[in-house]
């Protein structure tokens, strides 16, 4: 898409600053990947707060970082924010640019925490029944309905705890359970661990939002079908589309449907509440 003035004029300053950080986050992972085989988003991406791994920092962290190897996550995160950043920015001013930015990023955080924690609650209930009620019977119940392998590490644990279990199962029973259980716990702290949302798409969906409530009869020029759209029904189909996805289509994907449309949320309370107040 897009927009009809003056597409590649004006970069302001706190966009282009996001724009830097996130390339040098986005190259910094390829490189601390391929050299120490280290994962950045084992540390700055966003966990579920059960998790092991998680850290209340990455709240903000988790915007700057985006999915590789393949540019387009990257690309089009930052294709919106220079696209329709430089208008509110140059409309709000820097700082309440940047409060907004990460106020709908948190925001959207928060909203997909939500929702991974209902996605993930049968499983730890589970967990938790299997824990409090251990028997070869219950395991095989657990392990046909629940059990998740998401990673290669995962499979070879997996793998490993299975083959002992069963040898132990035939000589010493007991043994085998206390095995299992300790088996489940560690599965436990993985599978949480693996719950990581990374990207700066629920703040780009809040400066969307924003973009569409401040200039709503902007016309944007679509690449998908070639036609213009004002701006403020542009944001409308697209959050209802992304509400869709979220509930009906795909609601447990790898793409964080709901991180979207909390990223517009938070910007659409945020905005009436500046407007309630006057501020702009």
């Amino acid at each position: 898409m897009n927009y009809s003035g003056s597409p590649f004029g004006g970069l302001t300053p706190i966009v282009k600053n996001l724009l830097i950080i996130n390339v040098l986050f986005y190259i910094a992972s390829i490189v601390i990947q391929s050299s120490m085989g280290l994962r950045l988003e084992h540390y700055l991406g966003l966990h579920v707060p059960m998790a092991d791994n998680f850290r209340s920092y990455q709240l903000i962290t988790y915007m700057f970082l985006h999915a590789y190897p393949g540019f387009a996550h990257l690309f089009f995160n930052m294709f919106a924010l220079f696209m329709f950043g430089r208008m509110l920015e140059t409309v709000w001013g820097p700082k309440r640019f940047l409060f907004y930015y990460f106020a709908t990023g948190v925001g959207a955080a928060l909203i997909h925490l939500v929702t991974q924690y209902i996605e993930i609650m049968p499983s730890l209930n589970a967990i938790n029944s299997y824990l409090n009620n251990a028997n070869p019977d219950t395991l095989q119940v657990f392990i046909n309905e629940h059990l998740e392998v998401r990673s290669h590490e995962m499979r070879s644990k997996f793998n490993a705890f299975a083959e002992s279990y069963n040898a132990l199962l035939k000589t010493d029973p007991e043994s085998a359970i206390e095995l299992s259980k300790q088996y489940i716990y560690e599965y436990r702290k993985d599978y949480l661990n693996t719950y990581i949302t990374i990207g700066a798409s629920g703040a780009v969906f809040g400066i969307l939002l924003a973009f569409g409530m401040l200039f709503p009869d902007a016309r944007l020029m679509l690449l998908f079908p070639p036609i213009p759209i004002k701006a403020k029904y542009f944001v409308i189909i697209y959050g209802a589309i992304e509400l869709w996805q979220a509930i009906v289509i795909s609601p447990f994907s790898n793409v964080a449907h709901f991180a979207h449309l909390g990223g517009m949320l938070f910007g659409y309370l945020l905005i009436k509440y500046w407007r309630s107040k006057g501020l702009y």
